[in-house]
């Protein structure tokens, strides 16, 4: 081999370490806010205390749930109810108001309508945020994620070549080594340990929204009628409304015929277009939490009839799909694998962050003696892109449990608070990221999420009485191991802000580094 030719290894390392300067911050997003979706729900219960209801022994769309969308949206175009389920005790109605989309929940057992929750929770803030960053335009959300994913599939295959031992690095963690080998061993252990967890996710993630992505194909064969396309892919029965009134029919006894057709299953939501239409049409769910695929298996009726108009059938490419798409968003209802989906994106997390701190602390020295300050803003990024995220999730929370329920716009002001509190974040590590402050903005920050996650908890007892001991006690266990959760972050941080501190104390500053920092 010639000597001018890097080896594959040199050429992957190279690919793998500006790939993940260039990625990280992103991913770190990504694996954030997905980890958080994995208990989306039971956000929305601690972050919707007016839901923190029993769940209801049985529902009827007829007796409980059509009554209120007759009062609220009689005239609207269609109409959606969420059934109950474990993780959701209320039911939910919604309905179009021009381009908005309205919901509110219902408490079945007392068949009233809970005020407005004035938040858009864990699903609709952290979930959406995953897979879309909030950025709708021209789905340029859904493509940032593909590029994303395809970074992070490339990233993994080249640090499995780039390792040359990657089974010991499995059992090796030096602790007390130095910062940059105890960082070394960090990322080499969530990369290698939690590494066919990483492949799934990054892969299915693409598959999820593989149909998305051939978007572009679709009018090379079906011109301007994109409604068929979807049609024929996912075997949609719809038709216009009639124009002339009609009659809906028991919808209780739709649910009952695709239950049968099921063989059994919970329903997930009921849809219904046009519901006061002579051709109103009804769309029936099935739940997916007793399977790995996520098959909604859809019944279609005639409203007025209340006869079977169609069953949704699936197609090889789409089973496969679903099945992907349950692999990642893990519908089924099995607590234990929540949990571990839920440890291990943690541990992705992890792992970004710490192969962005190793960038840094592989440059540091020679970057200072360069009077260059590509570490500078790495290490900023790094800093404002872990630790800043995790600070303005918790401020958003503290948001939650402060502003009042009847502000206008209220659930905007909790996203607002989030952005915000993440540019702060931003400001503060480029401010105080330099020398001699070396790491006191990672310092500051983790003593901040520490106070905010805290914080949190103490809000969350004083504005709804649910204190720890009270939910445990009640068995509460979303509330419980929300505040939880919660605790366990204010500990963490505060150990790693603590840990922080003193090395940052005894460890003599390099004569060097006053020079860098004033040149």
């Amino acid at each position: 081999m010639s000597k001018t030719q890097p080896s594959l290894r040199h050429a992957m390392d190279y690919l793998h370490t500006w790939l993940g300067v260039l990625f990280s911050a992103l991913l770190f997003l990504v694996f954030f806010m997905g980890s958080l979706s994995v208990f989306d729900r039971e956000i929305d219960r601690w972050m919707m205390p007016a839901t923190r209801i029993a769940a209801p022994q049985e529902v009827s769309f007829d007796r409980q749930i059509r009554p209120h969308l007759e009062a609220l949206a009689g005239n609207a175009t269609q109409w959606f109810a969420m059934y109950p389920n474990e993780r959701e005790a209320t039911a939910r109605i919604g309905w179009r108001e021009g381009k908005a989309f309205v919901w509110r929940h219902i408490d079945i057992d007392r068949n009233v309508v809970l005020p407005e929750v004035g938040t858009w929770g864990g699903s609709g803030f952290f979930f959406p945020f995953h897979y879309s960053f909030h950025i709708k335009w021209k789905d340029v959300g859904f493509w940032l994620l593909a590029l994303v994913g395809t970074g992070m599939l490339v990233l993994l295959i080249s640090g499995v070549i780039v390792h040359k031992k990657i089974f010991a690095d499995l059992f090796l963690f030096r602790r007390g080594k130095a910062a940059q080998r105890m960082t070394l061993d960090i990322h080499n252990i969530c990369g290698v340990f939690i590494l066919p967890f990483h492949f799934l996710i990054a892969w299915s993630g693409l598959i999820i929204f593989l149909f998305t992505y051939f978007l572009p194909a679709i009018p090379l064969l079906y011109g301007a009628d994109m409604p068929k396309a979807r049609q024929e892919a996912f075997n949609i029965v719809a038709r216009p409304a009639a124009k002339e009134a009609g009659q809906l029919a028991s919808v209780d006894a739709m649910v009952a015929e695709a239950q049968a057709r099921w063989g059994g299953g919970h329903v997930r939501n009921v849809s219904i277009a046009n519901p006061h239409d002579r051709n109103a049409l009804v769309q029936v769910l099935r739940q997916p939490d007793d399977r790995v695929g996520y098959e909604t298996m859809t019944v279609y009726f005639d409203g007025d009839s209340g006869t079977v108009m169609g069953q949704q059938g699936m197609s090889t490419t789409l089973r496969v799909q679903r099945f992907f798409a349950g692999l990642h968003m893990i519908p089924f209802s099995h607590w234990g694998l929540r949990w571990l989906y839920f440890i291990m994106g943690l541990g992705g997390c992890v792992l970004i962050a710490s192969g962005m701190l190793l960038w840094v602390e592989k440059r540091r020295a020679r970057h200072i003696r360069e009077g260059r300050h590509g570490y500078r803003v790495v290490d900023a990024v790094a800093c404002a892109g872990s630790l800043g995220t995790l600070a303005a999730t918790l401020a958003m929370l503290v948001a939650n449990r402060l502003l009042p329920l009847g502000l206008t716009e209220r659930p905007s002001r909790e996203a607002a608070v989030f952005f915000v509190v993440w540019a702060l974040m931003m400001l503060h590590a480029t401010w105080r990221g330099g020398q001699p402050l070396m790491r006191k903005h990672w310092e500051e920050q983790a003593w901040l999420v520490a106070v905010l996650a805290a914080t949190a908890v103490v809000l969350n007892a004083v504005t709804t009485g649910d204190h720890l001991l009270l939910t445990l006690w009640t068995r509460q266990w979303d509330i419980a191991g929300m505040d939880g959760v919660l605790l366990i972050t204010a500990a963490i941080a505060a150990a790693c802000a603590r840990r922080l501190h003193a090395r940052r104390t005894q460890v003599p500053m390099p004569a060097s580094a006053t020079v860098g920092a004033t040149s």
